[in-house]
């Protein structure tokens, strides 16, 4: 039976009762295969390979694609060098010292480029016409410099920088005596296990919070949005005033407290409503300057209509019957139909409007 060979190594494997004699020659062989796939170190020289270069592993030879370091050597060019045969699984330490980028490829799949000046880890997957070479690790050219050797702690500055961390020794040490959930002076912040953080004063913008943790924790519950919570940012009341919203029944009226509407919108008075009487010094006839209004009539006089929909106001006139009253569109209610009162010395009329019908009652005369 002939001997076969290790699919990645090529390493011969002696039939039994093979090579009588001369076996020992093979197994020197081998070993020396062994040497070179776990510890050599073979340099790869380009100089006549061009543009692509192959490197073979051939069963029971010493052959370049067993060394375990290749070192690239003066390519002429950028050269794709391809791993042979394309069903062996290697790994390759890389050192390009050739001039140019090199590319590792093995079948179809992923290749790896090792640029000029740098050194790599790679692998081959040995997968046949779709094989892939991976890199685990690619430019490593400046891990092992003293500049990066970070167990030597001589310089704890230079060990920071060659770590990527901006910040000083300084600012690393504001965590130095910091306690998780417990703000300590001059020193970072670190949440507690249950993101809490305990201070003894918060501050904003230099003012001391004084409200306590059960004053805070009213607003507890809030759904104000961002928005209506800014419209708070400028409020100066006073605490007085602001407690006048505090009412114990929405919709009903309240010794020095605010007016509300309950849910209906209606409001319930305790006690009586008081106005301020408006005297009329012009004919439009608005609710808006008060339900109860007087004119003192001192010649012809056309009134206009300012009112709307659901608004009413009393009119109590002095000396209209002097002069000619003109009113606008009225419906009169009276006993006797649609006509407009006869005025006398001293007169009360009551104006409603429903929609967009203005309704007048002539109460009486007082003359």
């Amino acid at each position: 039976m002939p001997s076969t060979y290790t699919t990645n190594g090529g390493i011969e494997k002696v039939a039994t009762g093979e090579q009588s004699g001369t076996w020992g020659d093979t197994t020197n062989l081998n070993f020396d295969i062994i040497d070179r796939i776990t510890n050599g170190v073979g340099t790869i020289n380009l100089s006549s390979s061009g543009a692509a270069h192959t490197l073979t592993t051939t069963d029971g030879t010493l052959s370049d694609g067993m060394y375990r370091v290749l070192v690239l050597s003066s390519a002429s060019q950028a050269c794709t060098i391809t791993i042979a045969p394309n069903d062996a699984q290697k790994l390759y330490f890389v050192k390009n010292s050739s001039g140019y980028n090199c590319a590792f490829s093995q079948g179809s799949g992923a290749n790896v480029t090792i640029n000029n000046g740098d050194t790599g880890i790679i692998f081959c997957d040995g997968a046949g016409s779709g094989a892939a070479v991976t890199a685990v690790a690619e430019d490593l050219s400046n891990l092992l410099t003293s500049t990066n050797n970070l167990s030597d702690l001589a310089s704890a500055a230079t060990a920071i920088t060659n770590l990527g961390i901006t910040s000083t020794a300084a600012e690393l040490n504001l965590l130095d005596g910091s306690s998780a959930g417990t703000i300590a002076n001059s020193k970072g912040v670190i949440y507690g296990s249950s993101g809490e953080v305990n201070a003894t004063t918060l501050q904003i913008a230099g003012s001391s919070i004084t409200s306590t943790a059960a004053e805070l924790n009213i607003l507890d519950g809030v759904t104000a949005t961002s928005s209506e919570l800014n419209i708070l940012d400028g409020v100066t009341a006073t605490t007085a005033e602001l407690n006048y919203n505090d009412v114990t029944t929405l919709g009903t009226s309240q010794a020095s407290k605010v007016v509300t509407a309950d849910a209906n919108g209606d409001v319930k008075f305790a006690n009586g409503i008081v106005e301020t009487v408006y005297a009329l010094t012009g004919t439009a006839l608005n609710p808006n300057n008060g339900t109860v209004q007087t004119k003192t009539i001192s010649g012809a006089t056309a009134f206009t209509d300012s009112l709307s929909s659901g608004e009413s106001m009393s009119l109590h006139l002095t000396s209209a019957g002097q002069y000619t009253i003109t009113w606008p569109t009225i419906t009169w209610i009276t006993g006797s139909g649609n006509s407009a009162p006869t005025l006398t010395a001293a007169d009360t009329v009551v104006l409603f409007k429903i929609s967009s019908t203005l309704y007048g009652v002539w109460i009486g005369s007082s003359a």
